[in-house]
């Protein structure tokens, strides 16, 4: 896929897919991951932000990921400009930035994570050269700008008022939305409302931009209905539950089958 075409076309090259799904992440246990990693997702996302990874369990998972032919992404902690670049040295091809509220919060996320011209990515690519290209660090480096994608959350009524901004920054390959804070910005209230007209309207403004701007319209969903619905709504990519929770409803389920 030649570096010239849109962030959207070259994700969607990646993934392999049009309606793309990736695992979530939480939990560190390699037995847990390999669950998920065997199992039909596009690729998976490991959740430092609100998840139990530290450091070493990004590394070690992301390597895990490379054994079985799965893409890593990894959502870092608010701010984590810094993470950014450390999780691309790792060999993540994404990185989920939380809290992208304006422009210049958008330009500061992609000068971590691109090589100029496009930003001031550090040149050290000690795990991802060895695992993306055979070792190749000049290869992994002439590519890395397009192969790598940089996914902006919107979850404020900030980010929301700067979209077409955001949406403009070269290096930006995509908008991701995180409906539960995204709905709590919206509410009078604080409540969440995933299933609300206020965040559907924002949602449908968040798809156009991503459309208008060549890039990709991403979002988080609890169930596969709302995996679904999404993907009706013009969405490209979902990131769907979390591993922690998958385990203890199916252990709760199993239970209460079991007992009749």
């Amino acid at each position: 896929m030649s570096s010239h075409s849109s962030p959207k076309d070259r994700f969607l090259a990646m993934a392999g897919s049009k309606s793309v799904l990736s695992a979530w992440l939480a939990s560190p246990d390699p037995f847990t991951q390999e669950a998920f990693l065997k199992a039909d997702y596009d690729f998976v996302v490991l959740d430092m932000q609100h998840g139990l990874l530290d450091r070493a369990d990004v590394r070690d998972a992301i390597t895990r990921c490379y054994a079985f032919g799965k893409g890593a992404f990894v959502r870092v902690p608010v701010s984590g400009f810094g993470n950014a670049s450390w999780v691309l040295d790792m060999g993540a091809q994404g990185v989920i930035m939380p809290m992208i509220e304006s422009a210049e919060d958008a330009r500061v996320f992609v000068k971590h994570m691109k090589y100029p011209p496009l930003g001031l990515r550090s040149y050290a690519p000690i795990r991802a050269a060895p695992l993306a290209k055979g070792g190749d660090v000049d290869a992994y480096v002439e590519t890395a700008n397009s192969e790598t994608f940089a996914f902006a959350m919107i979850e404020t009524r900030t980010a929301l008022d700067a979209l077409d901004e955001i949406a403009a920054i070269d290096g930006i390959d995509g908008l991701f939305v995180g409906p539960a804070d995204l709905s709590i910005a919206l509410s009078d209230d604080s409540r969440v409302d995933i299933d609300g007209e206020r965040l559907k309207d924002a949602m449908r403004r968040v798809a156009e931009a991503a459309e208008r701007h060549g890039k990709v319209a991403a979002a988080y969903a609890g169930d596969a209905a709302h995996a679904s619905a999404y993907w009706c709504r013009g969405y490209d990519y979902v990131g769907i539950s979390m591993d922690l929770k998958i385990v203890a409803e199916a252990a709760e389920l199993l239970a209460k089958e079991a007992k009749g």
